[in-house]
């Protein structure tokens, strides 16, 4: 199925009884589940297994093409979690071909070649990197959720144990263990996915960075390079965007 969002679109909290294959061929989105935070680009996807609830936010306008499927129609092994999908200039093609499949066809039909075809090159290329998971504990999940809705929020993990009633060194801990990475590096994983889809529509580089809470854009663009190797403006170029993984060194 292929449909067409505008900027801001938001689709709530919601399941399929077929997993689905998430992808735009235009634009940027933000995709929740309850344990983790997508942000999808061009060239990248998501595979949803059946019965997973999930929201969507259109970052931009978006061309969302997706690929529904009745899992148990097919021979192919899926993941039965939620996987990033890297969409190769096979797949691509393959998914803008079966956009303008009906719905019904034959099991013994081209489009059926086809579409088996696509499930195998999806499931050869699934990737890390795009997520930012939020665990589990309560006191944890509230701290990422607040964060989601105001990524600028300058609190320290101290103001944040006072917040939710647990100590520094706990919350440290489940950090580590459950998040796997420290909250200083989550936060700005968080920033550097906020930040893409405004720099993507034109925003100015001093203006993300004052909205996420920096000091100055000099600073904004010191922890950029540091998380994914290149400034804002290199990162953001026509060339490599269009080829970039959002993926983010371990730490």
């Amino acid at each position: 199925m292929s449909k067409e969002y505008p900027a801001g679109r938001h689709v709530f909290l919601h399941q399929h009884s077929r997993g689905q294959l998430i992808y735009a061929s235009t634009g940027t989105m933000k995709l929740r589940t309850r344990d983790e935070y997508w942000l999808l680009p061009p060239m990248r996807g998501v595979w949803m297994p059946p019965h997973v609830e999930h929201e969507m936010t259109a970052s931009t306008s978006v061309s969302l093409r997706t690929l529904f499927v009745n899992v148990r129609e097919f021979s192919i092994s899926l993941p039965s979690y939620p996987v990033g999908i890297s969409v190769t200039p096979l797949l691509r093609e393959l998914l803008l071909r079966a956009a303008s499949f009906p719905i019904d066809y034959p099991s013994d039909s081209f489009e059926a070649r086809l579409l088996s075809l696509a499930l195998e090159e999806m499931r050869l290329s699934s990737e890390s990197g795009l997520k930012l998971p939020m665990g589990k504990d309560k006191r944890l999940r509230r701290i990422c959720e607040s964060l989601l809705d105001n990524p600028g929020d300058p609190r320290s993990l101290t103001d944040w144990a006072k917040e939710v009633g647990a100590t520094t060194r706990t919350l440290t801990r489940l950090f580590r263990t459950e998040v796997g990475i420290s909250f200083v590096h989550w936060r700005e994983q968080l920033r550097i996915v906020d930040a893409i889809p405004r720099l993507v529509t034109g925003e100015a580089v001093g203006q993300v960075a004052e909205n996420l809470g920096y000091s100055s854009q000099g600073a904004f663009t010191v922890m950029f390079r540091r998380v994914t190797g290149k400034s804002p403006r290199e990162y953001l170029n026509k060339q490599s965007y269009s080829q970039q993984i959002l993926s983010f060194p371990d730490k």
